[in-house]
């Protein structure tokens, strides 16, 4: 036990020897970092702290610092948002539904008059899927006036066998 005790107190003398305007001169001077001059002089950060506390310009360097930091911090973001560009990826999504857009108001705005289908394709939610007729039959608590359709007949496609709409 008293071998550990007579380290660290050779330990403590040895930084206690380190040259507090060392310390200084690398913090004020040479503007570095305290883990930076910590590492140079092979001491602890705390200690590098304690020492700059001591001094009575260090807390406004620190301040300076912290400002000048906030600063370059800004114009970094501002150039970045400037120089930064997105991948230019192409969503076919947006076109599809442009397309299906254009389809449909080219398909309701020919006639006067909409077709079964179309009508039910535009109002899907009011109509049940008959599995075994394969047509689209309203919903009986829906109250509708005379013209909606009551029934659309053959509303698979042929080929994939499934529901068109």
């Amino acid at each position: 036990m008293s071998k550990n005790i007579q380290t660290k107190s050779k330990v403590r003398k040895e930084i206690c020897m380190i040259d507090k305007n060392e310390v200084y001169k690398m913090f004020f001077d040479d503007k570095l970092k305290q883990c930076e001059i910590a590492k140079t002089l092979g001491v602890s950060k705390q200690y590098i702290g304690q020492v700059l506390k001591a001094h009575p310009k260090a807390s406004s360097e620190k301040e300076r610092r912290s400002s000048e930091n906030a600063k370059n911090r800004i114009e970094y973001q501002k150039n970045y948002q400037k120089k930064y560009k997105r991948k230019n990826t192409k969503d076919d999504c947006y076109e599809q539904m442009l397309a299906q857009l254009a389809k449909d108001t080219k398909e309701l705005s020919y006639k006067d008059e909409i077709s079964d289908y179309s009508f039910a394709k535009w109002n899907r939610g009011m109509y049940n899927y008959d599995k075994k007729s394969s047509d689209l039959v309203l919903k009986r608590n829906i109250v509708v006036s005379f013209d909606v359709p009551k029934r659309v007949r053959n509303v698979i496609n042929p080929v994939k066998r499934r529901v068109i709409c």
